[in-house]
Formats: C-alpha cells, structure tokens, sequence
C-alpha cells in the first residue's frame, strides 16, 4: 500500500506522514529537505538556482518511487513526483523564476520517468488557506523559508487546486486544514483515519 500526502509549503504534511506512519506502523518516505544542497541558496535567489533544484527533488523522488515499487513494504510518503512538476516546476516557469528552455527540458525528463513508474494508490491532499500556512511557516522556524512571499504560497495554492480538480491517477481524498488540527487534537487524527480507512477498504 502506497499513501501520498500532498499540500503547499506549512500545510503539515510532513507532521499527517508521521502520525500515519506510526498510526498503521508503515515505513514513512519523507522529503529531502534537510540535506538538500540547492534549497538554502534557491530561497536567496530562485532564477538562478530553480532548475537545480527542481532537477534534485525530481531525481531523489524518482529513487523513493523505485525503492517503494522494489519492496513489499506499505508507505506514507511526504510530498509526491507529480507535484514537483504541475506545481513547483510550472509555477516557477510562469513567474519568470526558470526559463522556458528549462522547464521544456525539465518537463520532457518527468514525462520519461512517470511513463515507468506507478501512482499512489491514495492521494491525500491537505487544502490550507495563505493565512493557516503562513502560520505552520513562522511556527516551525526554518530560515530559508522565512523570505517566502505570499503571493508565492498563493500562486502554488491555485496550481494544487488545479492539478487536484484534475487528478485521474487514482482514489483522492481532500482533507480541510483549516478545520483539522490534527497535531493536537486526537479526535481530528481519528477522523482522518476514518476518512482513509474509507477509500483503502474501496480498493479492494
């Protein structure tokens, strides 16, 4: 079983991962954003730095992707392959922050490695509005994350309403954000479990 949680920059899904994870005791595949050598420089200047690191999460996503594909293992993943080229990739390259050239040679190296690999077999999208991620943003403190603008954040949350509002790749659950705090309220977490265990038994 392959769970994708996907959402906006501070839309928590990165916390959701863990909490699934430890929830069914599922192997959690998270986001290289700790040891990522291009993302502190990408915030300082996107231009220059945009297609290096849209290239750097398209190949660490595609070894996840691969290794969840090799194993028998059931999996929460933070973030998903898709996400890195309908929404980042493309957002950039209508900001003017990559260049066509770039994003025609980005795009062309998705379209080969999502013509081999499989989709989740649910995809949970956190919606959160520009002021609830604003505020999980300033929470946890990152400070390459502190210069992100929110008109940038709004911009991606049209492009994840888009991409959702047309996803076809397999069963979709849309969680509220803005009404769930599932970080300290047990009773929420109980509910998305519910609302999970819902589509998972639709699988079968």
């Amino acid at each position: 079983m392959h769970i994708a949680i996907v959402g906006n920059i501070g839309a928590g899904k990165t916390t959701l991962t863990g909490l699934l994870a430890k929830h069914y005791g599922w192997e959690a595949l998270y986001e290289a954003v700790d040891n990522n050598p291009y993302l502190e420089d990408f915030y300082s200047d996107m231009k220059r730095w945009s297609f290096n690191l849209q290239i750097y999460f398209l190949n660490s996503r595609f070894r996840q992707i691969v290794e969840i594909e090799n194993s028998d293992r059931n999996v929460i993943q933070d973030r998903t392959i898709y996400e890195d080229a309908y929404i980042f990739a493309e957002n950039l390259h209508e900001m003017a922050l990559m260049t066509t050239r770039d994003h025609d040679n980005y795009k062309a190296i998705f379209d080969n490695i999502t013509s081999f690999i499989k989709p989740p077999d649910l995809l949970v999208y956190l919606r959160a509005s520009v002021p609830t991620l604003v505020n999980n943003i300033q929470r946890r403190g990152r400070e390459y994350e502190a210069g992100i603008r929110i008109d940038y954040l709004g911009k991606l949350n049209e492009k994840y309403e888009n991409w959702i509002s047309n996803y076809k790749l397999g069963k979709l659950l849309i969680l509220d954000k803005d009404q769930l705090d599932f970080t300290n309220n047990p009773e929420d977490l109980g509910t998305i479990i519910n609302s999970i265990e819902r589509e998972i038994n639709g699988l079968f």
